[in-house]
């Protein structure tokens, strides 16, 4: 412990006995009081320590997220509506996409084309593609980079979708360059 950590702790340690010398003096006389309410705060402080020591469990459990093992592979958790979400950086940014092993493609919606530097309004909206909500129109355009983890693709192929589209979706056009696409549990596991 150094010298900063010890005067923190001093302080602590003097506040508490102030507020303790307080709650003391006001409920002097009633002492059944006084044992509920430093139970009910007692209680209260440990709920917050123990939140505290748990808020690694719970972070990961409430909002999972992708992360890169160190042998390369990228773990995807499933998320609470079923379906896995990874956030790949399209010319630099971030875009989060559905992996979706039902679409051929990967489908921008305007809004993420705009984002990464497409302008939708110069594009040829000549395709259709068959949706969950019927069929839209799409416009090929090229990203000059897309990275998921450590991997990284140079101007990779993408369609933007002219219809309405709630998240990007990561079709098989690129999780077919993966050697491994494997689900096991809740846990989407991708391998170049």
């Amino acid at each position: 412990m150094d010298t900063y950590d010890f005067s923190r702790l001093i302080y602590l340690v003097v506040l508490g006995a102030a507020v303790l010398g307080y709650f003391i003096a006001q409920n002097r006389g009633n002492w059944n009081k006084m044992a509920q309410q430093a139970a009910v705060w007692g209680l209260i402080f440990v709920g917050v320590i123990a939140g505290y020591g748990l808020w690694s469990d719970i972070q990961k459990q409430v909002a999972p997220q992708q992360s890169v093992l160190e042998n390369g592979q990228i773990e995807v958790p499933r998320e609470l509506d079923g379906h896995f979400y990874v956030t790949a950086e399209v010319n630099g940014k971030p875009v989060r996409f559905i992996v979706d092993t039902g679409a051929t493609d990967v489908v921008l919606t305007e809004a993420d084309a705009k984002r990464v530097g497409i302008n939708p309004d110069t594009l040829t909206f000549s395709g259709s593609a068959s949706t969950a909500n019927g069929r839209v129109t799409t416009a090929p355009a090229y990203v000059d980079e897309l990275r998921l983890g450590p991997v990284k693709d140079s101007r990779f192929r993408v369609y933007v979708n002219g219809g309405q589209m709630e998240e990007s979706l990561l079709g098989m056009s690129y999780l077919s360059l993966f050697s491994k696409v494997e689900m096991t549990g809740d846990t989407l596991v991708l391998t170049r």
